[in-house]
């Protein structure tokens, strides 16, 4: 009886001591947590619930990740933004696996792409390679938002930021989003920031990215995207019940009069601005980019053989004279854009009509254009889209270098009958 009562004394005491041990991650799971009080404040005073809609924009040179909420009117606001802490690479798409690029483009994230036991406290796969990228012959896998501060291809931040971003999505697929949308960009997509960048091999598939950028930013509302011929289209459908294909040519395809006026608008004011950009970017000082195919093949064979645990040079090789050309076909006279649209239930076709209406420029805007005017020029330059802020400094894989010589699902029908509701008028 004596060594009964002994043998429960010291199993009550391992059991007192476990529990005095007890940390944080065992009573309130990391993937658990809830967002600080500061940003659900935010929310409530934006006009956004809990569990709205999310989607997120990540832009490589400034370093930024956005993430952006749907508010009561149905179009989206920016409720935080948060410093990259790594992310490797250069500017430019992922090629081929083993590149150490970052992707950009228009990715889906689905409840099934969240790792809550991530190696790198908490993940998300971005969803690459996405319909464009198998299309034009791009490889590559695992590509993650996550922690840790660690990257190889990835978008990396602290635990911290991705405590918060995984609880934005989580809450988000909580209240009913089925999918969210990321847009990682290679830089802000303004006037001066192409203009810089006018030569760079990259260029035209930037230009084929910044139509959906430029839809969002007209909208307040995440693009619809898709792709055929081996391109992104945007806010499109085709017509005569025919469908889009990846790798197949696009189809006659529509979009809605308003955001196409919209659009048009929109462009003429970017055009003056990127003209008068091309005047003074001539030394404007640009971040390294990838050089197409060729570099990327280099550095997934330095990859390679770094894995190997053969003798390589400390950073991966670069062309110093970029010659290859991204794969992204010249702009034809439909639009060009698309991936993966989101398949969050539509807003009403008002609240669109309405964002519409309100990015659409005023006939003062429209004597501007046509008279060209300096005022029209700045107006664009500080207002039409977000100026780039500065580019933290976080990893030597991303140093700016001196300029290089210049160088030239489909989601069914049910989805696609309420798309199609959204931009009816």
């Amino acid at each position: 009886m004596t060594r009964l009562i002994k043998y429960a004394f010291l199993l009550s005491t391992a059991l007192a001591l476990a529990a005095c041990n007890e940390t944080l991650e065992d009573i309130a799971p990391k993937a658990e947590r809830q967002l600080p009080a500061r940003i659900v404040q935010t929310m409530k005073a934006k006009g956004m619930s809990k569990t709205s809609p999310v989607m997120m924009r990540i832009f490589k040179e400034e370093g930024k990740l956005e993430v952006w909420k749907a508010k009561t009117n149905g179009r989206y606001d920016i409720i935080a933004s948060y410093d990259i802490c790594k992310w490797s690479g250069q500017l430019g798409p992922k090629f081929t696996e083993g590149d150490r690029q970052a992707p950009e483009g228009f990715y889906t994230v689905r409840p099934g792409q969240m790792n809550p036991k991530s190696s790198y406290y908490l993940a998300f796969n971005i969803g690459f390679p996405n319909a464009y990228d198998q299309a034009n012959g791009r490889t590559g896998k695992h590509l993650m938002v996550h922690g840790a501060c660690s990257s190889a291809g990835c978008y990396s931040m602290t635990d911290e930021q991705i405590s918060e971003i995984y609880a934005f999505a989580r809450d988000s697929f909580n209240g009913g989003q089925r999918e969210f949308q990321v847009q990682a960009f290679p830089f802000r997509m303004t006037a001066e920031n192409m203009a810089r960048y006018r030569n760079d091999p990259n260029y035209d598939f930037w230009k084929m990215l910044k139509e959906g950028y430029d839809h969002f930013e007209l909208t307040k509302i995440p693009p619809k995207v898709d792709v055929c011929g081996k391109r992104y289209v945007f806010n499109s459908e085709p017509v005569d019940g025919q469908s889009f294909s990846p790798t197949a040519a696009c189809p006659p395809m529509s979009q809605p009069e308003s955001l196409l006026t919209a659009y048009r608008q929109h462009q003429a004011l970017y055009d003056i601005a990127f003209n008068k950009a091309l005047k003074t970017q001539s030394t404007a000082k640009r971040s390294e980019t990838i050089a197409g195919h060729e570099e990327a093949r280099l550095v997934a064979d330095w990859s390679k053989r770094r894995a190997r645990g053969e003798k390589v040079s400390r950073l991966p090789p670069n062309l110093p004279s970029p010659t290859a050309v991204a794969e992204a076909p010249q702009p034809e006279a439909t639009p060009a854009v698309a991936a993966t649209a989101s398949a969050y239930t539509a807003e009403p076709a008002s609240r669109l009509q309405t964002a519409l209406e309100a990015a659409a420029p005023q006939p003062e805007q429209q004597e501007a254009v046509d008279n060209t005017t300096s005022a029209a020029t700045e107006a664009v330059a500080e207002d039409a889209v977000p100026n780039p802020t500065p580019r933290p400094d976080t990893s030597v894989e991303r140093t700016a270098s001196v300029p290089a010589p210049a160088a030239t699902g489909g989601q069914g029908t049910s989805l696609r009958r309420r798309i199609q509701n959204i931009f009816s008028r």
